[in-house]
């Protein structure tokens, strides 16, 4: 049977530095993370806003933008008309899209879009639109559509969604549609 050689002196020591070093590491771990993990410190107490600082906002319920929408699509469909109705919040986030039968495939995007601007202008886009002859760069904020055929809802006298519809072959008769979806709302 071969002899085995004992490790020398430096290896002992190296190797000994070696396994204290990871036990060290392990027991700072464990420290910290049972630190972390303490009980004893407060929990953070939530921050009060006061009255002066807030706002309230009225917001279109989904039951009410279900039915702007359907009126809208119903319109069209009474003219024959396929088209897409989208209705977006204060905050231009879609509540509501539908996509009629027979609408083309682009009309989808066109009716949020609408809608979106519609609402972040308070304005409808029809006359939106008439304001790019001043203004051409508006046309280059993203995510809106400087055509007729968005119209806002307002409570109040301040915006709280917006109405787009596309599809229609032109935009008066889109503006038509998405005023339709309004008049349901009591505008």
């Amino acid at each position: 049977m071969p002899s085995r050689k004992n490790p020398s002196r430096r290896t002992r020591v190296l190797a000994g530095g070696a396994a204290l070093a990871v036990l060290g590491a392990g027991a700072a771990g464990t420290v910290a993370a049972n630190a972390a993990d303490s009980t004893d410190a407060a929990p953070a107490a939530p921050a009060a806003a006061r009255g002066g600082e807030l706002t309230q906002s009225t917001h279109l319920t989904l039951d009410a933008a279900t039915k702007a929408a359907r009126a809208a699509v119903e319109a069209a469909e009474k003219d024959g008309r396929h088209v897409s109705v989208a209705v977006v919040d204060r905050n231009g986030n879609t509540l509501v899209t539908l996509r009629g039968d027979g609408a083309g495939p682009q009309s989808y995007a066109s009716a949020e879009r609408k809608a979106y601007t519609a609402v972040s202008w308070n304005a409808p886009t029809s006359e939106l639109a008439g304001r790019l002859a001043q203004a051409p760069t508006l046309k280059d904020i993203p995510g809106t559509l400087f055509l007729a055929g968005g119209t806002p809802v307002t409570a109040k006298g301040a915006p709280v969604a917006g109405i787009g519809v596309a599809g229609a072959p032109s935009g008066d008769l889109d503006e038509r549609y998405a005023q339709a979806g309004a008049a349901v709302l009591g505008r």
